[in-house]
């Protein structure tokens, strides 16, 4: 029932929930899911600005001007540990800076890796899927998850086109908060900001992306 009642399909349109199976199945924690779409007056413009979409979901760098309520900045960081001006890729790392003080492991700083980026097409949709995880600061050699949700959580980012219609999506699975590293700052920090995401308060900015990533 949470497919129909995600996207607002009956049971009869159950086969047009295309890209689920890229987002990871829910097992601990809290997840939360923010969609927007925009229909069009044609499947030809519709595939138009699906292209433009697919672009500004992979431009990680320009999320927070694109969001309607920025609330966290984001930087990408190539594979090389350097600052990379271009579009995402597998193997990335994303620099998030969120209000409030950063980890230490993180230097300041959340982390998350891109584990995967995807591209499935159908006969009626096509789907353009990025799955990021909390990782480790490349800048250093700390060990320690530098985010404040365990590695057990994931972000699945996904803009879709089907038929008509464009949809950008983020999926969370999988939140627990990231209490365990060997620095009790970083704990007591993980603990605060990860129960404020538990109860809600990331939602906005995702519903924020989500809807700019259309506009």
């Amino acid at each position: 029932m949470k497919l129909f009642y995600l996207y607002n399909f009956t049971p009869m349109e159950a086969d047009k929930v295309y890209g689920i199976e890229e987002v990871p199945e829910q097992k601990v924690g809290s997840e939360m899911n923010a969609v927007e779409r925009r229909t069009f007056d044609s499947e030809q413009e519709a595939m138009a600005f699906f292209e433009q979409v697919k672009n500004r979901m992979l431009d990680v760098n320009q999320w927070a001007n694109m969001a309607k309520l920025p609330m966290s900045t984001f930087q990408l960081i190539g594979s090389s540990r350097v600052r990379a001006e271009r579009l995402a890729v597998d193997g990335d790392y994303i620099r998030i800076d969120v209000p409030g003080p950063g980890t230490l492991a993180g230097c300041g700083y959340d982390w998350v890796r891109i584990e995967r980026i995807s591209a499935q097409k159908y006969p009626d949709a096509d789907v353009l899927t990025m799955t990021v995880r909390p990782s480790v600061n490349p800048m250093n050699d700390d060990q320690n998850i530098a985010h404040f949700l365990k590695d057990s959580a994931t972000s699945t980012f996904q803009v879709k086109r089907i038929g008509k219609e464009v949809f950008a999506e983020e999926h969370a699975r999988n939140e627990v908060p990231n209490t365990s590293t060997t620095h009790t700052l970083d704990n007591i920090r993980n603990t605060l900001v990860g129960w404020s995401a538990k109860i809600g308060l990331s939602y906005p900015q995702w519903k924020g992306l989500v809807k700019g990533l259309l506009d």
